[in-house]
């Protein structure tokens, strides 16, 4: 037990250690794609974040390898034929330089396929493989594989594996955090078949998760919202490689020897994991095509996008996939190691469903419930009464313009002349006159005239503005 904890801590550390370096490497080459308007986050943020993890992960297995308990396992594993250690290195090693590669300068689909198929057949090459397929007692139990079919069906399920990693990769830490809660599932199951059957060939897997549960955790901080760095495709299909070896390293077991149904369990681990992102994969493949566009076009309505729609912050929507993993993937496991009865667990589905709609009520009514009213959100009780047409009234005539007289002037004193309001005051106009007096001349005639009336204009505004003491208004 201890040495799987520090395998976890060593892989921990050096992914933690290594992210600060990542990301300034990724800011230099440019690795920081603009935001596109499907995306949640609103400033440009580095990529890369899975040359950490790769690093992580190194360090974890080469420790591990180094160690007595879990060395020796590892050796054993690697004298049967299986090097699942080397086989992880160079395969994680492919696989995260093609995310590189896709991350930095973009790549066609088709050669990303083919990396990721690289990277399981070199898995397969060095003795990762499913030798049969459980399947109900009813149906016999298992489906043994020749060599034909178990590297074709092995790879197949990696590449599932690697793309469904990377498709849950939509949030800041959800990839991340639902692959270490997948591998925490995985570990227990490993130990606990360890313990209770004595199968002790399940140590390599038990000490791959743990490794993969370090590289998760020591990414995380950086990752959790907000992000300071992405994993990528870089990490996506890194994590994806290695959660899909464990699975098919925990499978190759003796069924006889086990009265309860855990040998299905690594075929049901991937699928409860899978759950959510496999469902809102056929939804958006659907939405799309009845939009009559592609099924791979871009889009806002994924599963975590609804959640943050209905009203859940970016942490919360994140901690509702977290406990529906949890739920999922430790619910089988109970199911299997315990012999928790079926029904448990489907009441356990129906609650967390339930608490799930629960807390999305409030927030959906506040952000209208869905509804909308002339291009706007509905808040409560803005809605027609019982009983009344939803229809909108008609504007409302204006109101007639006050036309009330204006009120009286106040009287004068007396001896004040009033002055005229409807002529403002201005000097008048008059007829042309010859040119002005040469400066010394007195004006005569009509320049004398106008003169004098203007003062006297002057002289009846300045007593009507300052009246003389004792005959204000």
């Amino acid at each position: 037990m201890r040495e799987y904890l520090l395998m976890a801590l060593v892989a921990a550390a050096a992914t933690y250690l290594l992210v600060p370096l990542v990301r300034v490497f990724a800011i230099r080459i440019g690795a920081m794609p603009e935001v596109r308007d499907r995306d949640v986050h609103t400033t440009p943020t580095p990529r890369l974040g899975g040359l950490a993890m790769y690093g992580g992960l190194v360090a974890g297995l080469l420790v591990a390898a180094k160690l007595p308990y879990a060395g020796g396992k590892l050796a054993e594993e690697a004298a049967t034929g299986g090097k699942v250690v080397l086989g992880l290195i160079l395969a994680g090693g492919l696989i995260t330089l093609t995310g590189f590669l896709d991350d930095w300068w973009g790549m066609d689909a088709l050669i990303k396929l083919a990396g990721q198929i690289g990277a399981a057949g070199v898995l397969v090459a060095f003795g990762v493989s499913l030798p049969w397929i459980p399947l109900p007692t009813s149906m016999g139990g298992l489906y043994v594989l020749d060599s034909t079919l178990s590297p074709l069906i092995t790879i197949m399920v990696i590449v599932v594996m690697i793309n469904a990693v990377n498709f849950v990769d939509g949030l800041d830490g959800l990839a991340a955090g639902i692959v270490g809660i997948a591998a925490m599932a995985t570990w227990t199951y490993s130990v606990a078949l360890s313990t209770d059957f004595g199968n002790t060939s399940i140590n390599v897997t038990a000490a791959v998760t743990s490794v993969l549960i370090g590289v998760c955790l020591g990414f995380l901080p950086h990752n959790f919202h907000p992000a300071k760095i992405f994993m990528g495709d870089t990490g996506a299909m890194l994590i994806g490689l290695v959660l899909a070896s464990t699975m098919i390293t925990v499978t190759p077991l003796d069924s006889s020897s086990i009265n309860r149904f855990p040998v299905i369990l690594p075929m049901l681990v991937p699928v409860a994991i899978l759950v959510l992102p496999l469902l809102d994969l056929i939804m958006a493949v659907v939405r799309r095509t009845s939009n009559g566009l592609s099924p791979f076009a871009p889009d806002r309505g994924h599963l975590h996008h609804r959640l943050l729609d209905i009203g859940h912050s970016h942490r919360t929507s994140v901690l509702i996939m977290y406990a529906w993993t949890f739920l999922f993937a430790f619910g089988v496991v109970a199911m299997s190691v315990k012999g928790v009865p079926l029904v448990l667990f489907l009441l356990a589905v129906l609650l967390a469903v339930g608490v799930l709609v629960a807390m999305g009520l409030p927030r959906m009514r506040r952000n209208g419930g869905g509804a909308h009213a002339a291009g706007r959100h509905v808040r409560p009780g803005e809605g027609p009464a019982h009983g009344q047409a939803a229809h909108p009234l008609p504007p409302e005539a204006p109101a007639a313009q006050d036309v009330r007289p204006l009120p009286a002037d106040p009287p004068f004193p007396q001896g004040a002349r009033p002055l005229p309001v409807e002529a403002p005051l201005q000097r008048p106009l008059r007829p042309a006159s010859p040119e002005p007096p040469l400066p010394g001349e007195h004006p005569v005639g009509d320049d004398r005239a106008e003169l004098s009336a203007l003062s006297d204009l002057s002289l009846s505004a300045s007593r009507q503005r300052f009246p003389a003491p004792g005959t204000g208004r």
